[in-house]
């Protein structure tokens, strides 16, 4: 079973919508998919150094007030996955394209995950700037890469238009929002959503994979 993930790692549904994919798995430990994640800019225009967090958050929701009320709600859900977000310690909301090719760059070393994991810790419980490379380079090295040649990967234009491609690809596949789930490229499934709405996507895969193995 492969499971492609659209994400962005400063999409605090997408922390949430791991933690939940992780629970629908553990629940039907028979299987062994394939996680690949895909790159989704939730803020593709963002710029190259990121942006205030209060100027950003005034420009999104309107009020700084609005932004509490609905980052208050989503801490009230994260809470329920193990996530004590820290919205209040994130000072700069980044641009995230260095950070999906730091995550493109770790599924050569088998460690997507890991990074994946560790970028949303890093920005949500952490307040740490996962726009700036020395940051990225720190984070690579804490999931077990070597810190030398993630650096001058970083340094590089290496994936970056691959990364760009892929995002676009996502939207024009009418992905609007993160996190949204592939499985086996023909099953689909966009939201964070609890871990029993997997289950039928599971479902039809193992059934499609008897009625292959079948057929043979």
């Amino acid at each position: 079973m492969q499971i492609d993930i659209f994400s962005d790692p400063i999409c605090p549904w997408c922390y949430i919508g791991k933690r939940r994919l992780e629970r629908a798995l553990a629940a039907r430990s028979d299987l062994r998919p394939e996680i690949r994640w895909r790159a989704f800019q939730l803020n593709p225009a963002m710029p190259e150094d990121g942006m205030d967090r209060n100027s950003y958050l005034s420009a999104k929701f309107g009020s700084a007030a609005e932004a509490q009320r609905l980052y208050g709600q989503i801490s009230q859900v994260g809470m329920t996955e193990g996530i004590n977000f820290r919205f209040n310690d994130i000072a700069v909301t980044p641009n995230t394209i260095n950070a999906h090719r730091l995550i493109r760059h770790a599924a050569q070393a088998g460690r997507q995950d890991t990074v994946v994991e560790a970028l949303f810790r890093g920005y949500f419980l952490e307040g740490r700037n996962i726009g700036d490379n020395g940051i990225l380079v720190d984070i690579a090295t804490e999931s077990g890469m070597e810190p030398e040649p993630t650096r001058l990967y970083l340094e590089s234009a290496d994936d970056a238009a691959l990364i760009r491609e892929e995002d676009m690809r996502g939207r024009q596949m009418g992905i609007e929002g993160v996190p949204y789930y592939i499985v086996n490229r023909g099953y689909a499934l966009s939201g964070a959503h609890e871990p029993e709405a997997f289950y039928s996507l599971f479902d039809m895969v193992n059934e499609q994979s008897r009625e292959a193995a079948a057929s043979d």
